[in-house]
């Protein structure tokens, strides 16, 4: 269970309107159409996710070059920790992977959701 911090919201608006190349890939070409719901850039607790997906606890990162310097991997280490122990699955790719390896991020995104719920 997790609770919407509503001073966020503003700002996941705006992210929802200024996505990145790589989410906006994602989302177009394969989240909007899949059978089972995602929502972009969810507030929960003090994070606003990528990708959600209630049905399948899953969450979607979309990592670029900002989140590997040291200080930023250890944020998203306790991030995805403090997450996990919702309930959640993060699953954290790379902008390289949405541009080079498109096909492959889809089925793995698939596998999830069909390993945690049915289709």
């Amino acid at each position: 269970m997790y609770y919407h911090n509503k001073n966020l919201t503003h700002y996941a608006k705006e992210l929802r309107k200024n996505m990145t190349f790589e989410e906006r890939e994602l989302w177009y070409k394969f989240l909007r159409q899949y059978p089972v719901r995602f929502l972009r850039q969810k507030v929960i607790n003090n994070y606003i996710v990528d990708f959600y997906c209630s049905k399948a606890a899953l969450i979607i990162e979309i990592d670029g070059g900002q989140h590997y310097d040291d200080e930023a991997l250890k944020k998203d280490e306790l991030r995805d920790k403090e997450l996990e122990n919702l309930g959640y699955k993060v699953l954290r790719f790379t902008n390289t992977d949405i541009k080079n390896h498109f096909e492959e991020v889809c089925i793995m995104i698939d596998r999830v959701v069909k390993s945690k719920i049915p289709l």
